[in-house]
């Protein structure tokens, strides 16, 4: 029986089956079964780019394992990008105070997840206005999707994106003119303080640089399963520094890791140990 009927591909169980089982083993993704439709979607524009009349066509060429381009185009297209301004606002407070406190000190953050490139801008804005656009502060932006990687090193939004105050936009945006009119680019010296770079949280080798002071892991780990949840955390501890915090997704929680990850206010977290 198809899963999805009255389409231009036939989609079995056993395709959504494969497909569960290869986006899990590639990008720790754990699809429940309400994603069929999705995954039908997302696919079929693959199928047609690729020439493969049938899913099954399509994912014996993927387990084939030669072309690491189509693999990363299949993880693209289950990977789900939501994003905005200074989303989950609070964060952005504590995140203030934080750096208030530690004045001028060489900083790291990392952006684990940071999609079309509103969060670790957020996180640059809120560097610029508490420590000056000079700060020693470096920011990673990391995504295991490339296509919104790509548009985040652009770096240009709609005027009207949800998030930003008339402030913020005119002391850290340039508004585009003829052509580019609706459009704004983030400006240079807001950009210099983020560095982009693609990276799946399922890859053994985490080659980071030195550790992190502050991590941004928001809305990732609803995707993992609890054994991925636990891996995860785990390397994400040890790539932070002692006293270091993690803000995670307003739906996320992790008491049950509290020896890795103790709750010190709403979805923040400070990491335990020396």
């Amino acid at each position: 029986m198809n899963l999805v009927s009255d389409r231009e591909f036939d989609f079995h169980p056993r395709d959504f089956a494969r497909v569960r089982a290869l986006i899990y083993e590639r990008a720790g993704i754990s699809l429940h079964e309400g994603k069929q439709a999705m995954v039908y979607s997302r696919l079929s524009r693959r199928l047609r780019e690729t020439g493969h009349a049938t899913f099954e066509d399509y994912l014996k060429s993927l387990e084939r394992g030669t072309d690491e381009q189509e693999w990363q185009e299949f993880v693209n297209c289950l990977t789900t990008n939501l994003t905005s301004f200074f989303r989950e606002e609070h964060h952005f407070h504590v995140l203030t105070e934080w750096l208030n406190a530690r004045g001028q000190q060489p900083t790291r953050i990392w952006c684990c997840a940071s999609s079309t490139g509103e969060e670790p801008y957020s996180l640059a804005i809120t560097v610029a206005e508490t420590m000056g656009l000079h700060a020693p502060v470096k920011i990673i932006a990391s995504d295991i999707d490339t296509n919104v990687l790509a548009a985040a090193s652009r770096g240009v939004y709609d005027v009207d994106s949800r998030g930003l105050s008339p402030a913020r936009l005119r002391n850290f945006f340039m508004r585009g003119k003829a052509g580019n009119a609706g459009n704004m680019r983030v400006k240079p010296d807001v950009a210099r303080l983020v560095e982009f770079r693609p990276f799946n949280l399922m890859q053994t080798s985490w080659s980071l640089g030195e550790q992190f002071d502050i991590v941004f892991c928001r809305n990732v780990m609803i995707y993992f399963d609890a054994q991925t949840q636990r891996k995860v955390l785990e390397r994400i501890h040890g790539v932070m520094k002692p006293k270091s915090m993690l803000f995670v997704g307003h739906s996320e929680n992790f008491t049950e890791s509290r020896d890795i990850f103790l709750l010190r206010g709403k979805t923040v977290y400070d990491r335990v140990g020396s």
